[in-house]
């Protein structure tokens, strides 16, 4: 029998126990052996975030919240609960304080590499051009809420509901979708941010919660598209949200379907830097993912999925590339990026956001 003490190595022997619980997915033991931690050391910072996990699985949203909270009040310099309380602030609804922890996470784990894919390093040496800084810090350019509003207020909002319950497959194009500051400071905060951290073979980048994508702007742009799509998105969560830079002529994201309800992309970058007004944006076919496919068929095997559509005769729907446009669409149906043609240099590289909503299946 293993007797009690407060000394570390006693601490630590429980600590791996209650790791080895959660990874066999013992959570009422291991949820046991944390609070055996956290009553001989109160403070013990990894139990305290450990065990916000274990209620993140039992959904306890609002306990696992105040434990990752007090983790990050007996450390502020511990990392991992900063994320922790990001992503469950997000799932929560409450995206200006979830996005603030997630990029406190981001400043604290930033590394910059100089062993990376050459359009990585090329794409930082453009960065480091463009913000006359070698990179070594963590930089924000600052995307505030605006005083007004972030999307665009002459959009007929209920048209554009009206479009998505008739259009068949979904798909809804929605120009000039951001009033114009919203849209320069995103550009501004896209440009100057060393947030493009994620490196795809395709050559393409991605920006995601952990690495400080989450401005106030972008959550002000969530809550206005909860408002003013309120029909679709109203009792919906922010499942996932990212962005991906592209290199000016390598490809972009393979064919895949993602594992929500309603994806929302919106490009940032200036029209000028798009050679070809026809290209450049997405295509989306109008078959779903079959039901019985899981989620690692339908999201990472392109070479099945191609199979799929071709066997369906799925037809594709070409969108072309615009600054300003957003494109509303069922997660389900396979999509891909388009043929990538955009000038050379820092501020034509193509950029998009994406929000992906839901689970609940619509009818």
């Amino acid at each position: 029998m293993f007797l009690f003490n407060n000394n570390a190595s006693a601490i630590n022997h429980l600590i791996t126990q209650a790791s080895i619980q959660f990874q066999n997915g013992k959570l009422d033991e291991a949820q046991n052996t944390y609070d055996l931690v956290l009553k001989r050391d109160p403070g013990n910072v990894i139990a305290l975030n450990e065990l916000g996990r274990i209620f993140l699985v039992h959904r306890k949203l609002e306990d696992a919240a105040s434990l990752f909270r007090k983790a990050i009040g007996v450390n502020p310099e511990t990392a991992i609960p900063y994320k922790n309380l990001g992503t469950t602030l997000c799932e929560m609804g409450f995206c200006d304080e979830g996005f603030a922890a997630l990029r406190e996470y981001a400043k604290r784990t930033y590394q910059r590499s100089d062993d990376a894919a050459p359009h990585k390093i090329r794409h930082d040496q453009e960065q480091m051009a463009y913000l006359h800084d070698s990179l070594n810090n963590y930089t924000i350019t600052e995307a505030q809420r605006t005083e007004s509003h972030a999307l665009n207020p002459n959009l007929k909002w209920q048209s554009i509901m009206q479009q998505w319950i008739e259009n068949s497959p979904r798909i809804v194009v929605i120009d000039n979708f951001l009033t114009r500051d919203a849209l320069h400071s995103l550009q501004k905060f896209a440009w100057g941010s060393t947030i493009w951290q994620r490196v795809y073979k395709n050559g393409y980048l991605g920006a995601l919660p952990e690495h400080g994508i989450g401005s106030p702007l972008l959550a002000q742009i969530i809550d206005e598209l909860k408002t003013s799509l309120s029909l679709l998105l109203g009792d919906m969560s922010l499942l996932q949200f990212w962005a991906f830079k592209y290199d000016s002529t390598m490809k972009g994201i393979g064919l895949h379907a993602d594992f929500a309800t309603i994806n929302i992309n919106f490009w940032v970058t200036p029209d000028e830097a798009n050679k070809d007004p026809q290209r450049g944006g997405m295509i989306i076919w109008d078959k779903p993912t079959p039901a019985d496919w899981d989620f690692k068929t339908y999201n990472q095997n392109e070479d099945a999925a191609r199979e799929f559509l071709t066997r369906n005769n799925a037809t594709p729907t070409i969108i072309p590339y615009q600054a300003n446009r957003a494109v509303l669409f069922d997660s389900r149906l396979f999509h891909e990026t388009d043929i990538i043609l955009f000038q050379e240099g820092y501020i034509n590289r193509r950029i998009g956001f994406t929000l992906l909503f839901g689970k609940k299946i619509l009818l």
